[in-house]
């Protein structure tokens, strides 16, 4: 509520103050002096005294509400004005471009980051921009200069923004004209051979031996050396394997599958209220309350649900599962490309408590290794060649 606390100076002030009291106006904190009377009234009610002062000097000795306010702004309107300005011209500067470095070793990156971030609107005396302005035109400069750049980077610290680029280093690919054989990694019998350069010497369903050659860089013409070249290709071949397998008889396995209940108990002793014996959960137990004196805990049980696996292998019922541990194992030693063409179990005897199964697989893939020869063509054998 907007009020005033006012000063009555004049002959008959406790006159005054009758007559302002039967004239029903509302008086606040009357203090009554030889020199003066000092009391507070509300903004309507000061109009009121204004009207019957007569001779009274009235003088306004403080305010309060909106009034206060309004004194206030008035009595220090020019200050309030010059500290807003002040608090404007400091945000606009702060947002203000002042400097941009481009930090790289090379002048003409810079010069060329500098032209590309002018273009898009990042300059010198301008405004700030967003995180998603700043993204744009560093992914534009990257896509312009995609031969030039590798990576950029633009970070605004104050009034300055700092940017860091790498350059794109063009790797120049050596040529590695190294005269070669591509031979067999390993034995196995030949099912595809891809060949971009050189000699074919074997062909499909062939039986090699590790290091044979397939695809030879020696080129003949009727048993003459005319040429030695780097031979190109792929070969893939079937190859064996045998993995053993050991299965328990009986295998029980219980994990966690992630899925939680939770559930207030009571606690007697070791008894459960309410009871709780589900062996497809494991649970654990926090203790919310405690008794020191008597036997009794309130206990939140968090309970797991468990995946539970109970199996018991034979002689007749184990081919399925160590098939399958087989395949996994093995496939943990292939390359991507290598396809798995045929699996069976060859043979299974029983140890103790263990069943031990040999499985055999027949698996597709990738043979192909090289095989340095001497650049030179020997000239006996063209000698040889020409008898």
């Amino acid at each position: 509520m907007n009020k005033y606390r006012i000063s009555i100076k004049g002959k008959n002030k406790e006159s005054f103050l009758k007559f302002l009291i039967t004239r029903k106006i509302d008086l606040y904190n009357i203090v009554l002096t030889k020199e003066e009377l000092k009391i507070t009234v509300s903004e309507e009610d000061y109009k009121k005294v204004l009207k019957y002062k007569g001779l009274h000097e009235i003088k306004i000795l403080n305010t309060y509400g909106i009034l206060k306010i309004k004194y206030l702004k008035n009595k220090y309107k020019y200050i309030i004005m010059s500290f807003t300005l002040m608090i404007l011209i400091i945000v606009f500067l702060s947002n203000l471009i002042l400097k941009i470095e481009v930090v790289h070793q090379n002048e003409d990156i810079r010069n060329l980051i500098l032209e590309d971030l002018n273009e898009y609107g990042l300059k010198k005396y301008n405004l700030k921009i967003d995180y998603k302005k700043k993204e744009e035109i560093k992914n534009k400069i990257l896509e312009k200069e995609k031969d030039k750049i590798e990576w950029l980077e633009i970070d605004n610290i104050g009034t300055k923004y700092i940017v860091r680029v790498e350059e794109r280093k063009i790797k120049e690919e050596k040529v590695d004209n190294t005269k070669r054989n591509i031979v067999s990694k390993k034995e196995a019998m030949i099912l595809e051979i891809k060949s971009s350069n050189g000699e074919i010497v074997k062909k499909k369903y062939d039986y090699v031996q590790k290091g044979e050659t397939i695809i030879s860089g020696t080129i003949k013409n009727k048993d003459k050396e005319v040429a030695k070249v780097k031979a190109e290709g792929k070969v893939y071949g079937e190859v064996w394997y045998n993995v053993n397998i050991t299965l328990p008889t009986h295998y029980h396995e219980e994990t966690r599958t992630g899925k939680v209940k939770r559930s207030l108990s009571l606690r007697i002793v070791n008894l459960n209220f309410p009871k709780t014996n589900n062996k497809s959960f494991e649970t654990e137990d926090i203790v919310l309350l405690n008794d020191n004196l008597l036997p009794i805990k309130l206990v939140l049980e968090k309970s797991y649900k468990l995946k539970i696996i109970d199996k018991r292998f034979t002689i007749n019922n184990s081919d399925k599962e160590a098939l399958k541990i087989a395949e996994n194992r093995l496939l943990k030693k292939l390359d991507d490309d290598s396809t798995i063409l045929y699996k069976k179990v060859l043979k299974k005897t029983i140890n103790n408590s263990t069943i031990i199964v040999d499985v055999f697989f027949k698996v597709k893939e990738d043979i192909t290794d090289y095989s340095e020869i001497s650049d030179e063509i020997k000239e006996g054998e063209q000698d040889e060649g020409n008898n």
